[in-house]
């Protein structure tokens, strides 16, 4: 078995700025900062665009579709369209 063929896994600590939440787990990634922790000890730190600080689902500012109206919307467009082929057979 080869040695030294898979990357380190350590504790890493991920940061979404945006959403001012910053957690400690463990992975492979590396960064290119560290950070200190609430421990004292320092990490490396990942800075991620999105996470479930920010996310619309999670934080409840997610736009509900109107269903409905989509359906009424695609019918009103396509009913003439509809018509004229079932006019030819």
């Amino acid at each position: 078995m080869k040695t030294a063929v898979h990357p380190q896994y350590r504790p890493v600590v991920f940061r979404d700025k945006a959403g001012d939440l910053a957690f400690l787990t463990r992975s492979t990634l590396t960064g290119h900062r560290s950070i200190e922790w609430s421990d004292g000890r320092s990490y490396p730190v990942v800075d991620v665009e999105i996470s479930s600080a920010s996310h619309p689902f999670h934080t409840g500012s997610a736009r509900v579709t109107d269903t409905a109206g989509r359906v009424e919307l695609f019918r009103r467009r396509y009913a003439s369209a509809g018509a004229a082929a079932g006019a030819g057979r």
